[in-house]
């Protein structure tokens, strides 16, 4: 009777979790559910910013973007879990210092009799010396080799893994930066050329409409006329393509700051600055890339995090040791000692796991060679970046002087359409024809520049080369920007980069 009184009801609370879990079913969130939460997040990524109060220089723009980028935001975030991670596995290497209490309890009593060994006589009566319900209590310290051993290799496999994320979190700046020097120069020379763009393409719209007035009054001869307007409709199309060019590159600046879309942007419009020129010593960037660029140092951090595995699975091979001290309580009032100190040590070896150690040595040795492998085949790698980055770079440097020598001419044939503009509509349409061609040379004088800066910061980034302090998030705007500018000069007046050549001012087309 006693045993079905037992069992039941554990039957029951046995099929009563079963159905429970059984029940659980997950429900698809609502469509307001989904808006509320696109809402949330919209505003989370323009919260917490420091609000544009003026004018943006490139540092400044730069600034803005390695402090409130997602994407660098999200590498922090990863960097810190890295680091929690470590923390938590590092408390593993303490002893362990194990509390218990219970109440037991029987239906029944414990006990019992014995016999001879010999005659098989029973030499005692029943007895028990437990009681039926009693409370039991212990506060144990224990300490073993293999766990200490494997939470070492662990806390330093983490450490590793921090490293590895820090690392991570350097290409992510690098990449921002390098994202933003691209995006700055386009959207400052879409700034600079955009109105007149638009004047010129209304003026252009206008003499169209002149010359078919022209065409339909007879005043020119038709096939001149149609060429004229062939012409305008060129120059209106190429004007529209660059200008769709030159309002994305704005776009793209916004995103990389992360502000909204309707917010206000202006930037500084200075002259251009100066496009630093290599030095003779190309050997020396190789050199540098190979010591700063991250993804080689995580490639380093990761071979070493990796010989971590086989020192834990070696660990497990020699033999454990395990030490335990406890404090233990027990209410039973047939005990002769209610309390009592417990002291043990323990010595374990599996013999059979030892045949593992050659399997493992090879297995460490492979890895080794595999890493090795791996992180000379990416240097390889770096190395033909910086080289073709190198030549890039020099090849811009000829786009930007071929374009400063197309723009001088162009403006020389404005100037000189302007001196024989005539009252007559041909001489009109030839001063819009120029300036159109004009406008166009200054276009490609901001994008050879803007190719150029991006050919030198894809240098930089090839290098992995940093030029912003190690927690940007310390950093208000201001202050994060003077330090970006400051190491960039440092950087670009150095021995092997040297800041001699001449990028010319800004094309500022002034066609009216």
């Amino acid at each position: 009777m006693g045993y079905w009184s037992i069992k039941a009801p554990g039957t029951a609370m046995l099929a009563l979790a079963l159905a429970a879990c059984s029940g659980v079913k997950q429900q698809p969130y609502t469509q307001e559910e989904t808006v509320d939460r696109a809402k949330a997040d919209q505003v989370k990524m323009y919260s917490d910013q420091e609000p544009v109060t003026g004018p943006i220089t490139f540092y400044e723009a730069a600034a803005r973007a390695l402090k409130y980028n997602l994407d660098y935001r999200l590498k922090l975030m990863e960097s810190a879990l890295a680091t929690n991670l470590r923390d938590v596995s590092s408390y593993e290497m303490l002893p362990r210092l194990v509390a218990s209490a219970g109440h037991l309890g029987r239906n029944n009593d414990s006990g019992g009799t014995s016999i001879g060994i010999e005659d098989r006589q029973v030499s005692l009566r029943a007895s028990t010396s437990e009681e039926r319900y009693r409370y039991i209590g212990s506060l144990g310290l224990s300490w073993s080799t293999l766990d200490f051993s494997i939470a070492y290799y662990r806390t330093a496999q983490k450490a590793d893994q921090i490293m590895m994320a820090e690392e991570r979190r350097r290409k992510v700046a690098q990449n921002v930066l390098q994202d933003v020097r691209n995006a700055y120069w386009r959207a400052l020379g879409a700034q600079r050329l955009l109105p007149q763009v638009d004047g010129l393409l209304a003026r252009t719209n206008d003499a169209l409409r002149q010359a078919r007035e022209a065409q339909d009054k007879g005043l020119l001869p038709r096939q001149e006329i149609l060429a004229y307007q062939r012409a305008l409709l060129d120059s209106v199309s190429l004007l529209t393509i660059r200008r769709q060019d030159l309002e994305f590159s704005q776009a793209e600046l916004r995103a990389l700051m992360s502000l909204p879309a309707n917010a206000p942007m202006q930037l500084v419009d200075v002259p251009n600055p100066l496009l630093p020129t290599l030095g003779p010593d190309i050997g020396q960037l190789e050199e540098l890339a190979l010591v700063r660029r991250p993804e080689i140092m995580e490639e380093w951090y990761r071979k070493r995090a990796n010989e971590r595995d086989i020192d834990i699975a070696k660990a497990q091979l020699w033999p454990n040791v395990s030490l335990n001290v406890g404090r233990n309580y027990d209410s039973n009032a047939y005990l002769y000692n209610n309390y009592w100190n417990a002291t043990g040590i323990d010595v374990s070896i599996n013999l059979l796991k030892l045949l593992a150690l050659p399997s493992l040595n090879a297995t460490q040795q492979s890895q080794r060679e595999t890493d090795d492998s791996r992180r000379i085949a990416l240097s390889m790698a770096v190395l033909t970046q910086v080289r073709v980055g190198a030549l890039r770079y020099q090849l811009t440097l000829q786009e930007v002087q071929f374009a400063n020598e197309s723009l001088r001419v162009d403006a020389s044939l404005l100037d000189y359409a302007r001196a024989a503009k005539k009252t007559t509509l041909g001489s009109d349409l030839e001063v819009i024809r120029a300036e159109g061609r004009y406008l166009l040379s200054g276009y490609q004088r901001e994008a050879a520049f803007a190719n150029a800066e991006a050919a030198w910061g894809r240098l930089y980034n090839s290098v992995g080369l940093d030029v912003f302090p190690p927690a940007i998030e310390s950093y208000d705007i201001k202050t994060l920007a003077g330090e970006i500018q400051r190491v960039t000069t440092e950087m670009e007046q150095s021995a092997l980069l040297r800041n001699t050549t001449g990028g010319g001012a800004g094309a500022n087309p002034s066609a009216q």
